[in-house]
């Protein structure tokens, strides 16, 4: 079967990668009018999200964002199959780096580094231009319940040396990749309840964020680096990385965990205002959040 599922994701890529870029971009917006006018899977999620999000705008200013995100979307499926052509010679020729010495400055320190960003641009994409870079980089990600999909989506992204983990149970490796000075990736624009996730507001309203990435840069050290990455033009992209966001500590741990997860989701919620067609907009971002006190909650995940 992993055999069989290589073979057939080479194929469509060799195929998709003999188009112009003009086709591919193209196919990535048929692909995006199949999604939101005639399928319009979670079109309503998008639009929910928006109605929170930016309430002054019109309707017709929502759906035209609507749009655009999810042919976003469209697009990276397409680029999804450049990856087995992807190498250190062409990558520079779809992706620009802004910011770098924040990065390498962190670095320095030898206390690895924890990336933090969002569901913006085609982020696989851009990551996998941070590897043949040259950085060693550790993905926090959910996987697929279907194996075959797992083969496909994480094996293509795989082969230039990033590394993926589960969100849960994921301590000890991500504990050992900072240790080595690595890079170590935090998606922080989902939602997340309890036991791993505390109460924030996102463009004013109450949900829940993770609070792994403050609690484990809190724990080790390690300076947290924020990115946006976007798509500047059709198919060239853009990773820019700002100062690093300093730990602030509070009275308590609980206490400095929860302002810095609030933190850390300003920033995502300043990435969304600058460019919000370039944000995935499916998910359930607010969700209510049930559960146990806070105090409860940091002590059944304390690393």
């Amino acid at each position: 079967m992993k055999l069989l599922v290589g073979f057939l994701g080479k194929s469509i890529s060799a195929l998709i990668w003999c188009l112009p870029s003009g086709v591919q971009m193209a196919l990535g917006d048929a692909f995006a009018i199949l999604w939101w006018d005639i399928l319009r899977v979670r079109r309503d999620v998008v639009l929910s999200n928006l109605n929170i999000a930016f309430p002054e705008l019109s309707d017709r200013e929502k759906r035209k964002i609507g749009r655009q995100s999810i042919q976003n979307l469209g697009r990276g499926l397409m680029e999804y199959f450049k990856f087995p052509f992807l190498n250190e010679k062409n990558y520079e020729k779809w992706i620009r780096f802004e910011g770098l010495e924040h990065l390498d400055s962190a670095l320095k320190e030898g206390k690895g580094v924890c990336l933090m960003g969002g569901h913006f641009g085609n982020g696989d994409f851009c990551l996998a231009g941070l590897a043949l870079r040259g950085y060693k980089t550790l993905l926090i990600s959910k996987h697929f319940k279907l194996k075959w999909l797992n083969e496909l989506w994480f094996g293509l992204r795989a082969q230039f040396g990033t590394r993926f983990i589960e969100p849960r149970n994921s301590t000890g490796h991500i504990l050992k990749a900072l240790r080595a000075n690595e890079i170590v990736i935090f998606v922080q624009d989902q939602f997340m309840g309890p036991p791993i996730g505390c109460r924030v507001n996102f463009f004013g309203k109450e949900t829940g964020s993770a609070m792994g990435l403050a609690m484990l840069a809190r724990r080790t050290g390690a300076q947290v680096v924020p990115l946006f990455q976007y798509r500047e033009d059709g198919d060239r992209h853009v990773m820019r990385f700002l100062p690093v966001i300093p730990m602030e500590e509070k009275e308590t741990k609980e206490d400095t965990v929860q302002h810095m997860t609030q933190v850390y989701t300003n920033f995502i919620e300043s990435c969304v205002k600058e460019d919000p067609k370039q944000w995935m907009w499916v998910h359930k971002r607010w969700k209510p959040f049930r559960g146990a006190s806070q105090k409860k909650r940091h002590g059944v995940v304390n690393v």
